[in-house]
């Protein structure tokens, strides 16, 4: 595998650490990006590790600067997009972080993980329509997202459609690998029991 089929691998592994496993587990794959980015000397893929190891410690504004710097040395890089506009969502610059989503999804039409994203952020603004097409299309390009089929289930609870959610839920529930958190499990079986009360 060369240099950059080894850094997508991380930055998958890293998408997949953040999502389902351990803060530890995270920052030991950003790491590793960072010092894999510094051996080839590639400046945009150290800027977009060392932003991913301040987003995930919580250092939201200093990541946003590593993500512009990973910008700048590649223009074209959607996740960094996406990673600034989470960013900036945690510091509470909402309105200004869709056009972050969009133009991720200009340079990198095929990424899942920014559609799902700005989904996640139309939803909790209550965008719940436009939040479920950004999720339909997540799942066109990865059919097997547990995390986005977990969204879908939170924005159709909105929407008041609980068994399309329970239907939802059930469906991360077969998507989830051995080895993910039984904890994360348990937590959707719970919400799975509480909407079937309610149904």
């Amino acid at each position: 595998m060369g240099t950059h089929g080894i850094l997508l691998q991380l930055r998958l592994l890293l998408d997949e650490a953040i999502t389902y496993k351990t803060k530890k587990e995270s920052l030991r794959i950003a790491r590793e990006g960072v010092r894999a980015s510094r051996e080839k000397k590639l400046t945009g893929e150290l800027e977009y590790f060392k932003g991913q190891i301040d987003l995930i410690n919580g250092k939201f504004v200093s990541a946003i600067e590593h993500f512009d710097a990973a910008i700048s040395f590649n223009p074209q890089d959607g996740a960094a997009y996406n990673d600034r506009a989470l960013c900036m969502v945690e510091i509470g610059i909402i309105d200004e972080a869709l056009p972050y989503f969009d133009k991720g999804i200009e340079v990198e039409p095929d990424y899942a993980t920014i559609y799902h994203n700005k989904g996640w952020l139309l939803n909790n603004i209550g965008r719940y329509t436009e939040a479920l097409r950004c999720f339909k299309k997540a799942l066109e390009l990865e059919p097997d997202r547990a995390v986005t089929y977990e969204s879908v289930a939170a924005a159709l609870v909105n929407m008041r459609d609980l068994r399309g959610a329970i239907e939802a839920y059930n469906r991360v529930l077969g998507l989830l690998k051995p080895g993910y958190s039984r904890t994360i499990k348990l937590q959707i079986q719970q919400r799975i029991k509480e909407l079937e009360k309610r149904v």
